[in-house]
């Protein structure tokens, strides 16, 4: 990987999915050019220095769309006694570990379409998933990082905190640091 395709990689990390680089959110969501090679080391070392994991959910074209999660956060997230009831409908069962959801999320994936469940995996309320799935996408209260279909305030405060978390990380990599110095100083700026 050439130093300019690390940087772009490094500035799309940062602008797609700062919220769990950080620490904030439990998982985003990334669409890289597939270089396995090269790629492949590359995020290994940055899901170990952030206690991140990445998995590749699926591949379309010269793309992969890698899903970056921190693993105590999303199993939280999954083991929500209401999300477990929503996760039944679409044919997750109680008794699976993380790694049969994703793969299972990863088999319902498809090129340029996402199952409604996705919006779970990726922290959104419930309520807005659900909300989404009623009104078609449509009838939204507001629009940003999903679309929000319930307690509006609280998704401002959100859209904002994972904005900053954006401007923070990519402020550090345009001053010159690298993605793995930018992510330690933008850290203990959050705090």
């Amino acid at each position: 990987m050439s130093a300019h395709e690390k940087r772009g990689l490094e500035m799309s990390l940062a602008t797609h999915t700062a919220p769990a680089l950080m620490g904030i959110k439990c998982a985003n969501l990334i669409s890289v050019p597939i270089n396995e090679k090269e790629l492949g080391p590359y995020l290994k070392k940055l899901a170990k220095t952030s206690h991140l994991r990445m998995r590749i959910l699926c591949r379309c074209g010269s793309k992969a769309l890698v899903y970056v999660y921190h693993e105590v956060m999303l199993k939280m997230q999954l083991s929500r006694p209401e999300i477990k009831h929503f996760l039944k409908r679409y044919g997750y069962r109680d008794d699976m570990i993380l790694d049969e959801m994703l793969i299972l999320l990863s088999e319902r994936v498809k090129c340029g379409s996402f199952p409604h469940e996705i919006g779970i995996f990726l922290g959104y309320p419930l309520e807005d998933v659900e909300g989404f799935i009623e009104n078609k996408g449509r009838n939204f209260l507001m629009c940003g990082c999903w679309k929000v279909y319930s307690n509006v305030e609280n998704a401002r405060k959100t859209f904002e905190a994972y904005g900053r978390c954006r401007d923070i990380l990519c402020d550090k990599l345009k001053q010159g640091f690298d993605l793995f110095e930018a992510l330690k100083i933008s850290k203990e700026e959050l705090i």
